[in-house]
């Protein structure tokens, strides 16, 4: 992680806030804060290292609980005094209550972390298949099973070539977009993890 810690301008406390993202789907965990012995334990290490400002001392993330973070990349903003680190959330949890992300709360109500469409829609998915409703599209495919499903994704594969051959780009997006969705009822009827998915396609970068 190459980064010249004498490019950041730390504030008027010496401390310079730290969002941390997961490397995978994007997701904003949470915020902290670092000074440069913080930062420069980070680079050195490859884990994720912040000050803590109510107990005014050096905190090494996940080295109670578990729950480290393992640093795939650094950056800095525009104005270089904001920093943001893609991270490998160990245990997927990195909010002190017990929650993946620390900006779980919308309006003092629960809510789910924002992630990337793909991951989004998946957990719906995943919460039809264990939480059926009535006249949801997506439950009668898993009540359809392997042949129901399957058939589609053959159907909006087909659906997709006859878009790219004629060049039309909107009906290209339109049945891509179908293709996938069905493809994540697949994942989610085989109990295969989204992140799996993702995590093949990150080796494959480069």
């Amino acid at each position: 992680m190459p980064l010249d810690v004498d490019q950041i301008r730390f504030n008027e406390q010496g401390l310079v806030p730290a969002i941390a993202q997961d490397y995978l789907d994007g997701t904003v965990l949470m915020l902290a804060w670092m000074n440069r012995q913080s930062l420069e334990k980070t680079l050195s290490t490859g884990e994720a290292w912040y000050w803590s400002r109510s107990r005014q001392e050096l905190w090494h993330k996940g080295a109670t609980s578990g729950h480290l973070q393992k640093v795939h990349a650094l950056r800095y903003d525009c104005d270089s005094d904001a920093l943001l680190l893609t991270v490998e959330q160990v245990g997927d949890i990195a909010c002190h209550t017990g929650e993946r992300s620390c900006f779980h709360q919308i309006n003092g109500a629960k809510s789910l972390p924002p992630g990337d469409v793909l991951s989004e829609l998946f957990k719906v998915i995943c919460d039809r298949r264990d939480h059926p409703q009535e006249n949801s599209y997506t439950c009668k495919l898993f009540s359809g099973g392997d042949n129901q499903i399957l058939k589609k994704i053959g159907e909006e594969t087909a659906e997709v070539v006859m878009a790219c051959k004629d060049d039309q780009p909107e009906e290209i997006a339109s049945e891509v977009a179908d293709l996938l969705y069905h493809t994540l009822v697949a994942l989610a009827h085989h109990r295969v993890d989204l992140r799996q998915v993702y995590i093949k396609l990150h080796s494959r970068r480069g």
